[in-house]
C-alpha cells in the first residue's frame, strides 16, 4: 500500500471534498483523483461515494481511514523520534570491591550528579572475578579490580587477553579496623600473635579468579586467627565491629569520618607487609561518558584525601 495515497484518502475524508484536499495538500486535483482510484483498485474496495454533496466515505472507506489515521500517526511519531531524538537516559555502572574509600567516592559522585534528565545508576560490590565478569559479560562501564601485588603479572595478562584497559588507582597495605573499645586499640604495636584470641570479620568470597579457593583464602586471609565471621556486605562488617569490642577486620584505608561514625579506629600491624593494588578497568572499545569521568575524578580526590593521611 502506498502510504502517500493513504495520506491523500485521510485528507479527502477530513475535507469532504477532493478540491479542498488538493488545495491543502498542494497536489493537482487530477493527480489526487488518480491516486484514489489506484488505491481502490489495489484494495478492491470503494473508498468514497462521489455525489453532488462531495466525497463521503463508504463503510470500507471508513475502516480504511480509521486504520490510516493510526498508521500515519505512528509514522509521524517515528519520524520525530529519528529526526529529533530526545536526550537518551544517562547510565552509569560500576563493579568494585568492598572498600570504604570507593563507597565514599560513589556517594560524592551521586551527590554531584545533575538529575534534571533521566539517569540509571548501578553500583555492585563483588570480588575480582565478579568485577571482570560484570565488565566483560554484563556490559558494566567501569570496574575496579583488587589483588595482591605478587599477582600483578597474572592479572595484567588477564586484562590483555580480555581486551581491557587498565589503570592503577592505588597501592596500599591492609590496616586493622576495630572498635575503639577493643583492647587491641590500646596497643602501641600490634603483631599477628596479638590477634589470635579475637574474632576476625572476613570477606566470604576470595578475590583471586581462577585460583583454587584454598589458595586464594591462604593469600587473602590470615590463618593464625581461630575465630572468623564471613560476611559479604561491608555495612554489616562495620555494624558488627561497632557492637563487638572483641572483633577486628583487615581493610584498605578508611576515612576518619567513617571511623568516627561507627566508633572505630584503624591501626597498623607490624607483621603485615603485603601490598595490594586497586586497578580501574573498562573495555577497550568503551568510550568513557561524562558520568564515568565525574566518578573517576571523585575517586581520585577521595583516594588522595584518605590515603595521603593514612
Amino acid at each position: 500500500m502506498n502510504v502517500q495515497y493513504l495520506r491523500y484518502a485521510v485528507e479527502i475524508a477530513k475535507r469532504g471534498s477532493i478540491n479542498k484536499a488538493a488545495e491543502e495538500l498542494y497536489v493537482a486535483q487530477p493527480n489526487l483523483s488518480r491516486a484514489i482510484k489506484e488505491l481502490e483498485k489495489e484494495l478492491n474496495i470503494v473508498i468514497f461515494d462521489r455525489n453532488a454533496k462531495g466525497m463521503t466515505l463508504t463503510p470500507d472507506g471508513a475502516r480504511l481511514v480509521m486504520y490510516g489515521k493510526r498508521i500515519l500517526s505512528e509514522i509521524e511519531e517515528a519520524e520525530k523520534a529519528l529526526r529529533f531524538p530526545t536526550e537518551k537516559k544517562k547510565k552509569f555502572s560500576l563493579s568494585a570491591p568492598r572498600a570504604s574509600y570507593i563507597g565514599e567516592a560513589f556517594a560524592n559522585f551521586s551527590a554531584a550528579i545533575n538529575f534534571e534528565s533521566d539517569a540509571e545508576i548501578t553500583y555492585r560490590e563483588t570480588n575480582s572475578s565478579g568485577v571482570i565478569k560484570n565488565v566483560i559479560e554484563d556490559n558494566y562501564g567501569l570496574g575496579i579490580v583488587r589483588y595482591a601485588g605478587n599477582y600483578d603479572k597474572y592479572y595484567k595478562q588477564i586484562f590483555e587477553e580480555k581486551d581491557l584497559v587498565y589503570e592503577l588507582i592505588t597501592e596500599f597495605g591492609y590496616r586493622l579496623v576495630m572498635n575503639e573499645s577493643c583492647p587491641l586499640a590500646e596497643l602501641e604495636e600490634i603483631k599477628y600473635s596479638d590477634l589470635e584470641n579475637y574474632v576476625e570479620i572476613a570477606q566470604a568470597d576470595p578475590d583471586a579468579p581462577e585460583f583454587p579457593v584454598s589458595s586464594a583464602k591462604k593469600e587473602e586471609l590470615f590463618d593464625n586467627v581461630r575465630r572468623k565471621i564471613f560476611l559479604f556486605d561491608r555495612a554489616n562488617q562495620f555494624d558488627i565491629l561497632a557492637g563487638n569490642a572483641d572483633a577486628f577486620m583487615w581493610a584498605s584505608p578508611v576515612s576518619a569520618e567513617t571511623l568516627g561514625r561507627y566508633g572505630l579506629v584503624a591501626k597498623n600491624c607490624r607483621d603485615n607487609d603485603r601490598i595490594y593494588k586497586d586497578v580501574l578497568i573498562y573495555r577497550k572499545n568503551y568510550v568513557l561518558t561524562p558520568f564515568d569521568n565525574l566518578f573517576i575524578t571523585e575517586l581520585c580526590r577521595t583516594r588522595r584525601k584518605i590515603f595521603d593521611k593514612k
